[in-house]
């Protein structure tokens, strides 16, 4: 217990927070991130592309001629890929790409993350990011100080007034504490969590 989120300014009503060495100040596994940032990419992919093989296709319950005498090929179903609308041969059907990795190497991760984020100043808390007004224009007051292009604000409950000024800022992304996301912390230049939402992610990473 001896490191410290710094506020994100001086006059913030939260000051600077003692935080857990064991969630805040583990060494960074690159390898680990890597793994964790594919899985997260991966379970985020659709898979929908499905093409109908001959047992989906409607139609074709019995055989259109009978086998012999008609002067035709001999054909036992419609649903034949060799017909116009028959099936398709090797249909594409739905794919999960999502990939497992178990709860201890990703509560591992994130702790790996955050630690690197606080090692290089782009982890802050501010208790005063939430705005006392649904207004963008308000809201953006608040950030000006910030040098920053992406940011990530943290919070513990979703507030009204904050989801409703952030929401049409392509810079700002908000999320829950207990949502977090390795994409979204990485991709983040400055992070701001409050000092409720670094409680509940302390408790959950521990």
């Amino acid at each position: 217990m001896g490191l410290q989120v710094p506020a994100i300014s001086s006059q913030d009503s939260a000051g600077a927070i003692t935080v857990n060495d064991a969630v805040f100040g583990v060494e960074y596994n690159e390898t680990l991130v890597h793994q964790l940032v594919v899985k997260y990419l991966a379970g985020a992919r659709s898979g929908t592309k499905a093409q109908k093989n001959r047992s989906a296709v409607s139609g074709g319950g019995i055989k259109p001629w009978k086998q012999k005498g008609t002067g035709r090929a001999r054909s036992g179903t419609i649903r034949s890929p060799l017909w116009r609308t028959g099936g398709v041969t090797f249909a594409a059907q739905p794919r999960n790409y999502e990939q497992k990795l178990n709860k201890k190497m990703f509560r591992a991760g994130i702790r790996s993350i955050l630690s690197e984020l606080l090692r290089q100043n782009r982890l802050v808390v501010s208790n005063d990011i939430v705005p006392e007004t649904p207004k963008t224009k308000s809201f953006v007051a608040k950030l000006n100080n910030i040098d920053a292009q992406r940011i990530l604000i943290v919070v513990d409950t979703l507030e009204d007034n904050l989801w409703l000024a952030s929401r049409n800022l392509v810079n700002v992304n908000l999320v829950l504490a207990e949502n977090l996301n390795p994409v979204s912390l990485i991709s983040a230049d400055k992070v701001i969590v409050t000092s409720a939402a670094i409680k509940i992610i302390e408790e959950r990473l521990l």
